[in-house]
């Protein structure tokens, strides 16, 4: 045990964040992405949300600031008349660390899957909530 880690963020996972350098990305895929058929390394994170995830990992993890879209979603189908209200919660945890406005940016889902296969970790998560994938691109710590 360490002091000032969430429980939600396992040894594997903060190992993986560690890890990670400037320009890795990181996919939280939620309970139907095809996380183990997607990934080169998969964390498992079952029975957990994103949103509590995505809070606690936001506590270690700079976006990158040189790149116009370090957050991207799985877009919705066309005609989709609403919002997952997911995003919107993504939006408010990553303002609350960043202190800014979090613009999310939507890829339809073939091209969320080809992102996603090139991320450096895939983080597989119990999130109930259609079209709740997500993905950060990690910066530097300044």
């Amino acid at each position: 045990m360490l002091i000032g880690i969430p429980p939600i963020i396992s040894p594997e996972l903060m190992k993986v964040l560690m890890e990670m350098g400037h320009g890795d990305e990181l996919v939280l895929g939620d309970a139907n992405f095809p996380s183990t058929s997607m990934g080169r390394r998969v964390v498992r994170a079952d029975g957990h949300s994103i949103v509590p995830l995505l809070d606690a990992i936001m506590q270690f993890f700079p976006l990158d600031e040189s790149v116009q879209k370090p957050l991207l979603c799985m877009a919705v189908p066309a005609g989709t008349k609403n919002q997952p209200p997911i995003w919107d919660e993504y939006r408010r945890v990553i303002a609350a660390h960043v202190g800014s406005a979090a613009e999310l940016v939507f890829l339809e889902r073939f091209e969320f899957y080809d992102r996603a296969q090139q991320a450096y970790a895939i983080v597989a998560t119990g999130e109930r909530a259609l079209f709740g994938n997500l993905l950060l691109k990690k910066g530097v710590v300044a």
